[in-house]
């Protein structure tokens, strides 16, 4: 038998405890207690230093917990996405009032096995994030709202605005290697502020995975031929419109391009919309095929 399904075998037979409820409870009260303010607007990160203590081959999956304790029981009959991994919500919660609606999915991971603190540390920065943009895009909501009335704005103009303020996440891949999602934030009234934040996982070694484990050293030069050829194909085939770098279109990317792990074990690399193409062209995405 593997290691990984000797892995498998030991979360089947974990034993699910009656008092599942408290320790869900006593968890959420401890994700609150631990929570902490970061600045605004810093970007998703989870530093290496933390992530060089992830155990070797350890076996990642995504745990979500609600307050309700029949939520909780229900937790192990939920459906496996992968061979060694799971994808729940952590917490989710919905608000209404005559102002805006908010909508809140929070995703959560946790390590079967030993403990490397890996689990801990990410579910405390999608966490910490995923609250702090909520709170925030009500701040402008509101900020937004205020500059409208004081300019001659009725409160039936204001509902017809319709505001909707959502966070959420979506799983790209899932392979016995690699654990690759997205948490994003977005507001329906203004684009500026949406964010998206790329979380990629190597199963094997419990550590964050980068453009450069994927594609080598040459990743750089690599994208760089692979997103020009694609770019290029698309606006001959009048697929799409992009900047030119005199307009401050594609220029290259860096250490930090945001990117996601497909299903084929390719990276996909995401621009922000504005950022190398028109706001119609929204989120441009491009395969980077490995060598």
């Amino acid at each position: 038998m593997t290691q990984i399904s000797d892995a498998k075998k030991r979360y089947d037979e974990i034993p699910i405890p009656e008092e599942l409820s408290d320790v869900v409870r006593s968890a959420i009260d401890y994700s609150a207690v631990r929570k902490k303010k970061i600045r605004k607007r810093q970007n998703f990160r989870i530093g290496k230093r933390v992530l060089a203590a992830a155990a070797a081959l350890a076996v990642v999956f995504t745990v979500g917990l609600n307050t309700s304790t029949a939520f909780a029981e229900s937790v192990s009959e939920l459906p496996v996405i992968g061979t060694i991994a799971r994808v729940l919500t952590f917490r989710s919660y919905e608000k209404t009032t005559e102002d805006l609606s908010i909508s809140v999915d929070i995703p959560s991971v946790e390590m079967i096995g030993e403990d490397s603190g890996l689990a801990d540390a990410l579910n405390e920065e999608i966490y910490a994030r995923c609250e702090e943009y909520a709170q925030e895009a009500i701040q402008r909501a509101e900020e937004y709202k205020e500059a409208f009335m004081a300019t001659g704005g009725t409160e039936e103009e204001w509902a017809a605005h319709n505001i909707e303020i959502k966070v959420w996440y979506e799983i790209k891949s899932q392979t016995e290697q690699y654990l690759s999602f997205a948490v994003m934030g977005a507001e329906n009234w203004v684009s500026a502020y949406n964010e998206t934040r790329y979380y990629n996982l190597d199963l094997s070694t419990g550590k964050t995975v980068t453009l450069q484990d994927l594609l080598g050293d040459d990743y750089i030069r690599i994208a760089d031929e692979s997103i020009r050829n694609q770019m290029e194909e698309r606006i001959a085939a009048g697929e799409a419109v992009f900047f030119t770098e005199a307009e401050g279109g594609f220029a290259g990317i860096t250490e930090n391009a945001k990117f996601y792990i497909n299903e084929a074990g390719n990276p996909v690399v995401v621009f922000d919309q504005y950022e190398i193409a028109p706001g119609s062209e929204g989120m441009p995405e491009f395969e980077i095929v490995k060598e």
